[in-house]
């Protein structure tokens, strides 16, 4: 369990402290928040969860120190039937979670920034059913458009 100053201070090294208007930045700010551990063969790991009786993943925002792969598993632990639409790159990845079951996904988040994930069925994203994957990190610099600095995570 994350303290309210570690959370404070999370919440500030991925730049989602700051007042945001939009809807989902708000549903965020409010949810826990955690780093994925690296095993040592630098692949991370972490569990996320669908509290019961809430509709919201538990942590709604999950920390990667870089990118790379990630295993990670989904327990529902709700009563009712919901489903994960998770990012990866070259493919998504969906994963049906009926009530208290447990799935898992290997993921590959290779570049800093913010990735989204949600239940798209039903209402269960209008209802906050929707998080955030944080990896951090420099963009390499044959990948960086030629553009202005822009805020990275």
């Amino acid at each position: 369990m994350t303290t309210a100053k570690e959370r404070s201070d999370l919440l500030n090294e991925v730049g989602l402290d700051s007042q945001n208007g939009a809807a989902l930045g708000r549903v965020l700010g409010t949810g826990n928040i955690h780093r994925a551990t690296e095993r040592s063969d630098g692949t991370m790991e972490a569990t996320v969860r669908i509290l019961p009786d809430e509709i919201v993943w538990d942590p709604s925002i999950l920390v990667l120190p870089h990118g790379g792969d990630l295993e990670l598993t989904l327990i529902n632990d709700d009563l009712n039937t919901h489903c994960a639409l998770l990012p990866s790159n070259g493919d998504s990845k969906f994963i049906w979670l009926v009530n208290h079951s447990k799935g898992r996904a290997k993921l590959n988040l290779d570049g800093p920034g913010y990735y989204w994930f949600s239940s798209p069925t039903g209402n269960d994203e209008g209802r906050g059913l929707t998080g955030a994957i944080v990896v951090l990190g420099e963009v390499p610099p044959e990948a960086r458009l030629d553009r202005p600095d822009q805020m990275r995570p």
